[in-house]
Formats: structure tokens, sequence, C-alpha cells
């Protein structure tokens, strides 16, 4: 296959540098605008066992709510359930919502959360600003807010961000596009299109921006061709990150640009629920030469298109790692410790540089699916069948 050459290139490195240490420490971020900045790093959780000490709850407990935005996103439901489950084996009760994509049913949630009783908030956003009145509760409470994957924007009263690397997400999925195409030695030109995420997702733009800066000079020179001429982030965003918006986008850009047999090289998509919509595109409405497609989260659906070989990889958050994190960050904020954080100065969210810790992402493909997803416990096999 086409990627074999970037696969052979990376796979040593990431599986040794990467083998499931999950979250560390990392050098610099970019912004939203791709700019880079230099990061400070503490103390950090390398397994999604080692959380020490500070992730037990004291005597007589302690409250944890944990708000996530929907079930119907495969990661959503593990991000909730790995929380719970580390949260509850570290001595805490734990109230887990979700909120249908819902926002006001989200905030309705959360300030629940606040009237009964939460020591700390654990809140992965459906829309970064939409949460106002609940955090106005919980800053008048006193109740410490970590923002879980999605940046709070626009409140003084996020204590916390627990991320992965997002810039590095897409930077990851960028040179694997400039490697498998070999774009510093081939002529091309070569055919590109994008699906970005929720525009109301603040991760979105940082996903898309580190994909984007390590391509777009391919693109200035003409190497990479924009066959639609959609390649700023309004143009290509996908409400909500549903499937069948980021399908009926790619049918009508293949019906108006491919169906001649112009052939496409690369379909780079920010997630697997988008990249999903655009596998179901091509499924019917292109004949051509399959192309490069890239993806995020490594959803069980798409990990079996990427052994059919129907998608070409997928940049892997180990939602364990994340979730161990978080615990462990809970219980330094419970037990007044200094909290960890690796990063103190790129996540401004409209009013304050909220301190974080990031996570590092890997990349899985059909070279290496086995040993980041089954061997690592991620996966059984009979769930890839």
């Amino acid at each position: 296959m086409k990627f074999q050459r970037f696969a052979k290139s990376l796979l040593g490195v990431t599986l040794a540098a990467t083998m499931m240490a999950g979250c560390g420490s990392t050098g610099g971020t970019g912004s939203t605008g791709g700019s880079t900045t230099t990061t400070t790093t503490t103390t950090t959780a390398t397994t999604t066992t080692d959380t020490g000490a500070t992730t037990t709850a004291p005597e007589g407990g302690a409250k944890v709510g944990v708000s996530m935005p929907t079930k119907d996103l495969q990661r959503w439901n593990q991000d909730g359930a790995n929380m719970e489950s580390q949260l509850k084996a570290a001595g805490y009760e734990v109230d887990l919502q979700y909120a249908a994509n819902d926002v006001q049913q989200q905030l309705s949630q959360v300030e629940n959360m606040i009237s009964n009783g939460c020591d700390v908030l654990v809140i992965a956003a459906i829309e970064g600003s939409s949460l106002g009145e609940a955090l106005d509760m919980a800053k008048g409470a006193n109740i410490p807010v970590i923002a879980y994957d999605r940046l709070i924007m626009n409140s003084d009263a996020v204590s916390y961000y627990a991320t992965f690397d997002n810039y590095k997400v897409g930077t990851v999925q960028g040179t694997y596009v400039k490697d498998t195409l070999d774009l510093d030695n081939a002529a091309g030109p070569f055919n590109i299109e994008f699906t970005a995420g929720d525009p109301g997702d603040n991760n979105a733009g940082f996903f898309f921006n580190g994909a984007y800066d390590v391509l777009k000079d391919y693109i200035a020179e003409g190497k990479l061709v924009v066959v639609s001429g959609q390649k700023t982030f309004d143009e290509v965003a996908t409400p909500t990150w549903a499937t069948e918006v980021a399908q009926s986008r790619a049918e009508n850009i293949l019906s108006s640009f491919y169906a001649d047999g112009t052939n496409l090289d690369v379909w780079l998509c920010s997630n697997d629920s988008t990249a999903l919509g655009v596998e179901n595109a091509l499924a019917a409405n292109y004949n051509g030469s399959y192309p490069i497609i890239t993806g995020q989260d490594c959803d069980i659906q798409n990990t079996k298109n990427m052994i059919a070989g129907k998608q070409s990889m997928s940049v892997f958050k180990d939602t364990r790692t994340l979730a161990s994190q978080v615990v462990k960050m809970v219980g330094q904020i419970i037990n007044n410790e200094t909290v960890d954080v690796n990063d103190t100065s790129t996540y401004d969210n409209g009013v304050k540089v909220v301190p974080s810790f990031l996570c590092e992402p890997v990349f899985a493909d059909a070279n290496n699916y086995k040993t980041i997803l089954i061997e690592s416990g991620y996966y059984t096999e009979d769930q890839l069948k």
C-alpha cells in the first residue's frame, strides 16, 4: 500500500517513544494560528495506573461531577466510563451525566451537579462558550473546574485544562500525508480535500491548523491542489462532527469536482466520525484510485476500515491515560497539593491562560494497530472482526 513508506519509517519511533506512555511532557505546541510556544513542565503521569497517592479521596470522601457531551460518539462513552471507573476506584462519589449534544441540557446538568454538592467539576463542553451561568455558579461556590479535552472559553472559572496536544494531532496527520506522498521528492501534483471539525469545539481549529501548517507550502507551490478550492477552516468545518454532515459535503464535492474522472489522492479528515462520512461518500460516488484518508480516535468502525484499506490512519488518543491524569489532578485539588501541568502559555480562553496538562498522541494504521490497540488492551481481536 502507498502509505507503507511512512509507516515503516515511523513505526519504530512511534512504538519506542509512545508505547502507551500516553500523558507526557511536551515541547512547544501551536496555537490555533499555528504559532509555537514553549511550555513549562512539571511532574507528569506516564501510565494508566501510575496516578499516585494523590488520587485517593480524603476520609469522608468527595464528590466529583463529570459532564460529557454525548453518547452518540464512541469516544465519549469511553471517556465517561474510564473517568467514572477510575474516580470510583480512588474513593470518590461520581455524578456522571451525558448531555445528548444539547447545550441547554448540559448547562442544566452542570447546575444540578453544583446544587447537589460536587466538590470538583470535570466538563467536556459541547460548545466552548455555552456554560457561563453554570461556571458563575461554580465560582461562587468555590468549586474548581477542570475542562476535559475541550477548552471552556470566556470564563475565569476554569481552573485547569486536561487534553491531548491538539495541535500535534494535526501535525501527525499532516506529516503522515507529507511522508506517504513523499512530497519533498515527488513531482506531483496531488489532489487533496479537507474535512475539519465542529466550529464550536475549540480543539477543531488546533487539529486543522496543525495539519494545514504542515501542508500549506506544498499547496502554495502547487504540488498539492485543493480541487474544490475549499481550504479555510470555515469552509471545511463540520458542525457537531456529524458523520452525515461530512458525508453530504463530501458527496457534493465529489459530484462537482471529481465526476469527470479527476483523481483524488488525499482526503484529510480531522477525526473518525467525519472520516466515516467521507468514506461512505467515496463508496457511493467515486471510481478513481482510493485516496489517503486520515482520522482521529481509532473508533471501532474506522479501525476496521483501516484493516480493510478504506482508511489510512487514525490518531490514537488513549482516553485511559487522559482519565488517569484527570483523576490525579482531582486528587491534587481535593488534597490542596500542587496540580500537575506542563503548559502554562498556550491555552488562552479569552479571559485567562488556563494551566494545562497535555497528553501525547500517536497514530495507528494497518501495520501497527495490533500493538497499539489490541496488545495494550484497548480493544480485543473480536471487537475488530
